[in-house]
């Protein structure tokens, strides 16, 4: 089990020159995630920010010999300064050392409008293993901007981006404290006037085995995939993996354009959720939904048989719709047909069932739809219908098509986490839990 749990630790952000201090309860903790290195922030006073297009260089001169300040933190600099907002403080360098801060306290004199600032980082130690179910967290964006409610947000600069971080964003951020403080010439505080209380984030307690999760990716090797995991008795998440992964740390602070583009360009497509929204036709892991349909609709019986030669023909038509196995499985009932996946078997039940009756059995599966799944951006699928051919393709419904349909093949498309939902179904006997990754939320 996983849990994303912490303390009530208070990050806090100081106006130097004004009379609020924003307290930011701390957002609960993924994985063990806690505080990182105080960062080296510019205050939040206009004057400062106005200035730093002429202060930054002797900025950089002076710090020398307190720390080094490279082109990568100038640009990430720029680039954070232009998308914060009004209040926010802009990060000059992050991840600083003990050394580094005691050495800049003993200088803090040489540079007006800029100090230390601790604050509480996301970290995901386990980054790769959890980057599709856990998600990361990031900075504000325009975008995001208009949907918050601003002033619950004045003491942080970071939002849930996917995943359960984004999911849950609300419990696990918790609600904005205030403090009325008196500040002298300096900016510096005299006393505190009136505060109230920040609440923190609730712990979420997911369902996930973390244990489970790495035999899961350890299966599939070099191989790209995706492997989902449920219980069946109530839905829970046990295992949900995309492979490959990626480090989410690389975003919490502004992932830089060359990590970013190496992520894009890379032709495994590690930022690709496959498992929430890969789309990918089903093959034969539809035969037992198919032999339900076959025995719902009392086209066979649990001991029909059916030879397969390995090949099958509608009737009329000469054309050979062939199985796997080249010589034929010989004769097959419903369990041999499952077992050893007959494509024969399931080509003569397709063509008894009829496209029609197809889907609207294997529709109560909930194939072509969403599982409701407490994560963001799940794929639909596709089960294909006559009337969904004649929409998009402006076509007639061919009996052909039908057939391999019954293997899993053709226009029919659904996700990983689609199949094992329906799966799961199928063990459970026909009750479908809708799927989820969170266990509880503890207040």
């Amino acid at each position: 089990q996983i849990d994303l749990s912490g303390s009530n630790d208070l990050s806090a952000s100081l106006q130097l020159s004004g009379k609020t201090v924003e307290f930011h309860a701390m957002r609960k903790r993924m994985l063990k995630a806690g505080t990182r290195p105080s960062q080296l922030a510019l205050a939040q006073t206009r004057d400062a920010l106005d200035r730093i297009e002429e202060m930054l260089p002797v900025i950089k001169f002076k710090m020398c010999p307190i720390t080094s300040i490279g082109d990568s933190d100038r640009k990430r600099f720029w680039r954070l300064k232009n998308q914060s907002r009004r209040f926010d403080k802009v990060p000059i360098r992050v991840r600083l050392n003990q050394e580094e801060v005691a050495s800049f306290a003993v200088h803090r004199n040489r540079f007006p409008g800029i100090d230390i600032e601790a604050r509480l980082l996301r970290e995901y130690p386990l980054a790769q293993q959890t980057a599709h179910v856990l998600g990361y967290v990031g900075r504000i964006n325009e975008q995001e901007l208009q949907q918050i409610d601003v002033s619950n947000y004045s003491g942080t600069s970071h939002i849930g981006k996917n995943g359960v971080e984004k999911t849950y964003e609300s419990a696990l951020h918790g609600v904005v404290g205030l403090e009325q403080v008196e500040v002298n010439a300096a900016g510096r505080r005299v006393r505190t006037l009136e505060q109230s209380a920040p609440e923190p984030g609730v712990d979420v307690h997911l369902h996930l085995d973390i244990g489970l999760q790495e035999v899961a990716m350890q299966a599939f090797g070099d191989n790209n995939g995706a492997a989902v995991a449920i219980d069946p008795k109530n839905g829970a998440v046990l295992a949900f993996v995309s492979q490959p992964g990626y480090d989410p740390n690389l975003f919490v602070e502004g992932i830089s354009k060359k990590d970013y583009n190496a992520l894009q360009g890379d032709d495994n497509r590690p930022l690709y959720n496959r498992a929430l929204r890969g789309q990918y036709p089903p093959g034969s892991t539809v035969k037992p939904f198919m032999g339900l349909a076959g025995l719902e609709h009392n086209t066979i019986e649990y001991d029909t048989s059916v030879y397969c030669r390995g090949f099958f023909q509608l009737p009329g038509n000469t054309h050979r719709y062939r199985d796997w196995k080249k010589g034929g499985h010989g004769p097959m009932d419903l369990d041999a047909a499952i077992v050893q996946s007959c494509d024969v078997y399931f080509y003569k039940l397709a063509y008894e069932l009829g496209i029609d009756r197809l889907h609207s059995y294997l529709s109560q599966f909930g194939f072509g739809g969403r599982t409701g799944i407490d994560l963001t951006g799940e794929s639909t699928g596709l089960l294909p219908s006559r009337d969904w051919k004649r929409r998009a393709r402006r076509q007639p419904w061919y009996p052909g098509e039908t057939l391999i349909m019954g293997i899993g093949q053709g226009y029919y498309l659904a996700t990983p986490l689609k199949l094992a939902a329906a799966t799961a179904a199928i063990d459970n006997n026909g009750i479908f839990y809708t799927p989820h990754v969170v266990d509880y939320l503890r207040y």
